[in-house]
Formats: structure tokens, C-alpha cells, sequence
């Protein structure tokens, strides 16, 4: 296994003055298929751009004015709500419409919010707040708009790895069932399950915990077992959980990211499912590649191919299976990839596409 270095992190860069541009609302609105792109401002990104399908392929319209450093967005299925994240020092959410006719903000309680995530009900939002270690959890109104300040859940842990881990970094977040979140931490090495009770109460325990080092980032879930998998962006590695009834995780098998023999830096980033809960797909960073996997009956994982991300740094991707197309931020190229997905799950070769500097997030 290969543990990256990272001289200069992002969220030490994060912070510089946004592009001005004219809002996209009434494109977006009469786009059909249309995406949006989180950039980093100080990567020389324009800020949030909307991204249109034509005859010549997707391309850019212009930058949203006031939405800058988005690293990270969901939107709800029922109300076409936004939530976007303004990944800075001092972290925010700002609420916006499927146009993107921003409703309101608020404080992350936290540095550098970079994933977030809606409970099943739409009752919910939770974000983890990366440089600070914790979580702010948002009760939502029937509309989808925040109902007052959040709460702050704080992790308590850290690694081996001195530069990367000297405290907590929470990562990812996750609802599952009615009263449990889920949250990854790369600096404490672990997976925490919050328990939520009656009048805002949260109880805090380890759902799991890495070998020390191997900085857990994400986990994608299967879409019919009782199975998690954990990617790690310091190990490279993806571990085969499952899911306990009681919100903990056992592990059943781990495999490496990154092609038998390469000796590189690299760090895993970015896992994904297919609907079909079929095949599961890796982004690392480095190595400049999709890991693609086979998922069997039962969960466990078959390495099937390593294709080319079609640029540097790949930090997240889109899969559109209805498309047949899988579309990579490539954030230190500045573009983004398309990949074609065959019949059986694999990557085509990759085209350029796009040219976005900094960009690291991509959404429907």
C-alpha cells in the first residue's frame, strides 16, 4: 500500500475572491439534462458554472455570481432543493432552488465543509466540516429551508501520519434508517455512528475503525445488501463492510485501489455504485485513474480495470448510466473527462472534454 504526502493541501489554499458572472437560472430552467461544476477560486476557477449538452458536447454557460469554492452540493429528490457548500475557513450552506435562486445561508459551525448529506425523510441535512473534525447537523422545514442554526457534533481522534492526521478531519456523511448518521474521519481513522434522539440528542459511538494510517475519506453503499464500501485515501485501499442492524460495520475483505506494481503517490478520492449494484467504481488521484470493480452476488469485490481519468487529479465523477457516460473533475487539469461505460460495466477511453480549472464537483 502507498501512502501519498501532501505538501500543500487544499483547504490551507481555499479563500480567494470569486469570478463575477451573470446567473444561469433562466438557462438552467430550460435546459433539459443540464449539470452544474463547483470550482476552487484560487485554482482559477470562475466559480459555479452551469454545463449544457449539444450538438458539439457538453459545454460551459456562465459563472454564478456569489457561489464560490463549492466543493461539495446535494439536491433533495422531492423539492429540487440545493444545498451547496462554500468550502472556507469560515464554512457555509447556502440554500438555493433548482434554478439557483439562492433562499438563504448559514454557518457550518466549522472550517472547510467539504460532503454533505440529506436524510431519507428531507427532515435533515448534515455536513462534515473537514480542517475543524465535526459535523453540523440542520433540522429542515416541510420546504426544504433551514430551521434555525445548526447543531455541532465534534470527533475526538488522530493518526500516525503527522501531517495529515494530527487531529480530526471529518470527510464524509451519510444517513441511514430513521435515527442514525453516519460520519468518516480522515484524521481519527475511524467511521462514527451518531444515534439521534429526542430533543436534539446525539450519541456518539465508533461504527468502525481502520488500520491506524490508512485515512478513510467515503463510503458508497450497495443498493440491495446490507454491504458499505469504505474507500481510504491514504491506504488506497477499499474495504468490503457490513452493515450491522445495530449502525455498526464489520469488515469482510480489502482491496488495493491502484494496480499491482505501481509504486507512485496517489490517494483514492471519490467511490461509487452502479443502480444495478454491479459494478463499483474508484477515483485515485496520482495514478490519474478509475478503479473499476465487479461486485459479486454476495458483495465481495473483483478488480476488473484501471482506465485513464483523461487529465490530472481526478477528485470526483458523474456516472450517468442512462447516458452511458461517466464524467471525471479532473481538478489539477482542469477539465472534465468523458468516459464512455459499456454493457458490462468498463470504461471506454477517455476524451478531454471540457476545459474548468480547479473544478472538483460535478451534480445534476
Amino acid at each position: 500500500m502507498t501512502i501519498s504526502a501532501f505538501p500543500l493541501t487544499r483547504r490551507a489554499l481555499v479563500g480567494a475572491t470569486m469570478a463575477l458572472g451573470a446567473c444561469p437560472t433562466a438557462l438552467l430552467a430550460r435546459t433539459s439534462g443540464g449539470l452544474i461544476a463547483g470550482t476552487y477560486v484560487n485554482e482559477g476557477g470562475p466559480g459555479l458554472m452551469p454545463l449544457t449538452h449539444g450538438a458539439q458536447g457538453w459545454q460551459l454557460g456562465a459563472p454564478v455570481a456569489a457561489i464560490r469554492n463549492a466543493s461539495f452540493g446535494v439536491r433533495s429528490a422531492t423539492t429540487g432543493m440545493r444545498y451547496l457548500l462554500d468550502e472556507q475557513t469560515q464554512g457555509a450552506v447556502g440554500v438555493y432552488t433548482a434554478g439557483l435562486a439562492k433562499l438563504g445561508t448559514a454557518s457550518t459551525l466549522g472550517a472547510d465543509p467539504c460532503h454533505a448529506a440529506l436524510s431519507a425523510d428531507g427532515r435533515h441535512l448534515a455536513v462534515a466540516n473537514y480542517s475543524s473534525g465535526s459535523v453540523a447537523l440542520f433540522d429542515l422545514d416541510r420546504t426544504g429551508r433551514l430551521a434555525g442554526d445548526a447543531r455541532r457534533i465534534q470527533h475526538e481522534g488522530s493518526g500516525p501520519n503527522r501531517e495529515r492526521q494530527a487531529g480530526p478531519h471529518a470527510h464524509w456523511v451519510g444517513f441511514s434508517g430513521a435515527n442514525q448518521l453516519h460520519s468518516v474521519d480522515l484524521g481519527a481513522d475511524a467511521v462514527f455512528l451518531h444515534r439521534l434522539g429526542a430533543g436534539g440528542a446525539v450519541d456518539t459511538s465508533i461504527a468502525y475503525r481502520t488500520e491506524a494510517g490508512a485515512g478513510p475519506r467515503h463510503i458508497a453503499r450497495h443498493p440491495k445488501l446490507p454491504i458499505a464500501y469504505l474507500v481510504t485515501e491514504l491506504a488506497n485501499t477499499v474495504t468490503v463492510l457490513r452493515a450491522l442492524p445495530d449502525g455498526r460495520f464489520t469488515a469482510l475483505a480489502t482491496l488495493s485501489t491502484l494496480p499491482k506494481g505501481f509504486t507512485g503517490a496517489s490517494a483514492a478520492a471519490h467511490i461509487a455504485v452502479n443502480a444495478a449494484g454491479t459494478r463499483l467504481y474508484i477515483s485515485n488521484r496520482g495514478h490519474d485513474s478509475i478503479a473499476v470493480f465487479a461486485i459479486q452476488r454476495d458483495g465481495g469485490l473483483t478488480p476488473l480495470q484501471h482506465a485513464g481519468s483523461g487529465g490530472h487529479w481526478p477528485r470526483l465523477f458523474l456516472l450517468r448510466e442512462g447516458e452511458r457516460e461517466m464524467l471525471v473533475a479532473n481538478e489539477r487539469s482542469g477539465n472534465i473527462a468523458r468516459l464512455a461505460i459499456g454493457a458490462d460495466g468498463k470504461l471506454g477511453t477517455a476524451a478531454k472534454g471540457v476545459a474548468l480549472p480547479g473544478v472538483v464537483f460535478l451534480s445534476a
